[in-house]
């Protein structure tokens, strides 16, 4: 998979607050990839490999808006 042209806008090692993110996102039509993920489940419970929200670049304004609206402004990146 290439991320070329994505931005990270949010970060954590919450497998809930990444999902709700997302699905916040995908409510906006705002298509997002969760990186690191396949990391943080070889870990296993380590909370040390935080993923990231990687939205296309074009997008990248209004995933932030979003997430500001729904005061989550702690996790943008």
């Amino acid at each position: 998979m290439s991320f070329t042209g994505m931005v990270e806008v949010a970060r954590s090692n919450d497998p809930v607050l990444i999902s709700f993110i997302q699905a916040l996102l995908q409510d906006e039509g705002i298509d997002a990839v969760i990186a690191d993920q396949n990391m943080a489940v070889i870990e296993g419970t380590i909370t040390v490999w935080r993923r990231r929200v990687l939205v296309a670049a074009d997008h990248e304004d209004r995933a932030r808006g979003v997430l500001t609206d729904a005061e989550l402004d702690a996790h943008l990146s």
